[in-house]
């Protein structure tokens, strides 16, 4: 960079149920000539509504939010903002919460106890595109990655037609809409569907609405679990 340049400064949102850590921590940052603290937020639903439009370059997430979590905050905000940083902060040493944070797409993970020069610089490292966890740390999560069995296909049993009928269903068609859109009678469809709950042991279609929404949604949130 050229002598004199302007360098614009870190932005930092901060996510905390505690407004004591937050002052703290954007006290520290605020103290700091490079970082501008943007936005502050203490549950998960005002992080996900607030950090899209404060644009930071570093959210530091507690790993503990009321009403859901700092990694799910991350994974969500990591999908629709990869330009996006997150700085996982948390009291505990919890190898399980680091496996999520990791496979969240988190840049770093380090502890409330943290020394002040420390957190200030581990924001500056994945701010510019580095990253916190540790060898050993990674190499836990990806052991873990190994070991761990694929998850069963919950709709391993559904012929195509079945799914797809799922798919409609989840969108909330009635079984003539969906018989329309597929060129199918209505008697067909209602027999697909009787056997597509009897397979994944639902009782009501309501039901199989809800599934499809809870596999778009561990999936990506645009596209068909299939």
């Amino acid at each position: 960079m050229a002598s004199g340049a302007a360098t614009q400064p870190i932005k930092v949102f901060l996510v905390d149920d505690h407004e004591v850590v937050r002052r703290g921590v954007s006290a520290l940052l605020e103290g700091e000539p490079d970082m501008k603290v943007v936005g502050e937020a203490g549950t998960a639903e005002q992080a996900l509504a607030r950090i899209p439009a404060a644009s930071p370059d570093v959210a530091v997430l507690d790993v503990r939010l009321p009403g859901g979590s700092g990694v799910s905050v991350c994974r969500e905000i990591r999908s629709a903002r990869p330009e996006i940083s997150c700085l996982m902060l948390t009291s505990y040493a919890d190898d399980e919460a680091l496996f999520e944070a990791v496979l969240a797409g988190a840049a770093g993970y380090v502890l409330k106890q943290i020394h002040g020069a420390d957190l200030v610089g581990a924001v500056r490292t994945v701010a510019s595109g580095g990253s916190l966890l540790d060898p050993g740390s990674t190499g836990r999560v990806m052991e873990r990655l190994r070991s761990t069995p694929a998850e069963p296909d919950p709709l391993a049993e559904l012929s195509p037609q079945e799914r797809q009928i799922l798919d409609l269903i989840g969108e909330g068609l009635t079984n003539r809409q969906i018989g329309e859109r597929l060129y199918l009678a209505e008697k067909t469809v209602k027999n697909y569907v009787s056997s597509l709950l009897s397979k994944l042991d639902l009782k009501r279609r309501t039901q199989a609405a809800v599934l499809v929404a809870e596999l778009r949604t561990r999936n990506r949130p645009d596209r068909a679990p299939w």
